[in-house]
């Protein structure tokens, strides 16, 4: 069993949201792989899919984003899942809208959601997949930056980014953290 948790705020009124990106990654994976539903689990919507042989649980907290790390800890501890086998995937202001950057661990770099996950594990040993949302221009509030949805010139950008998340992830649950950082974190990827 791996754990992909895609952290993003619930309800409609954060749809298409610039902090939501992790929520877009885990519900087109769900639809990649014809998964057959969600249920409530761990204060989160749960799917499972199957990954090449391997049984992959997508996980999307809604316990908003910045208390994730309860959800994820809570399936962590049920499944005893081994944290190299847990990557969490979220939005990130330091790098440019679109842009993948995949880790086998690091800091929360501001990212109060993953910074959350980190306090309830204790750790900052897990692998995270961050998806570059760009910075706010100057003077702008960076809340309401990342809790705006995006222009419909970036939309096909970060579309695309969802699209290359998901071919990421598949490819960390089928191949591992090394190989897939060296495909999907080169510049052209």
């Amino acid at each position: 069993m791996k754990i992909v948790a895609g952290l993003g705020n619930p309800g409609r009124k954060y749809l298409g949201t610039r902090h939501n990106v992790g929520f877009e990654v885990v519900e087109e994976l769900a639809k990649r792989f014809s998964a057959s539903g969600s249920k409530t689990r761990f204060e989160a919507e749960t799917t499972e899919i199957l990954v090449g042989g391997e049984r992959v649980l997508l996980l999307a907290p809604q316990t908003y984003m910045n208390l994730s790390g309860r959800a994820v800890r809570a399936a962590v501890d049920f499944y005893k899942v081994p944290l190299s086998d847990l990557l969490v995937i979220c939005d990130d202001l330091n790098l440019e809208a679109g842009r993948l950057r995949l880790k086998g661990s690091g800091t929360a770099g501001g990212q109060k959601g993953l910074q959350n996950i980190i306090d309830q594990l204790g750790t900052t040993e897990f692998p995270r997949l961050r998806i570059g949302i760009g910075r706010p221009p100057a003077g702008f509030d960076v809340v309401n930056y990342v809790l705006q949805t995006f222009s419909k010139t970036e939309r096909p950008d970060i579309l695309d980014a969802v699209w290359k998340a998901c071919s990421a992830t598949e490819s960390w649950a089928q191949e591992g953290l090394d190989s897939t950082m060296n495909r999907y974190n080169r510049a052209d990827s």
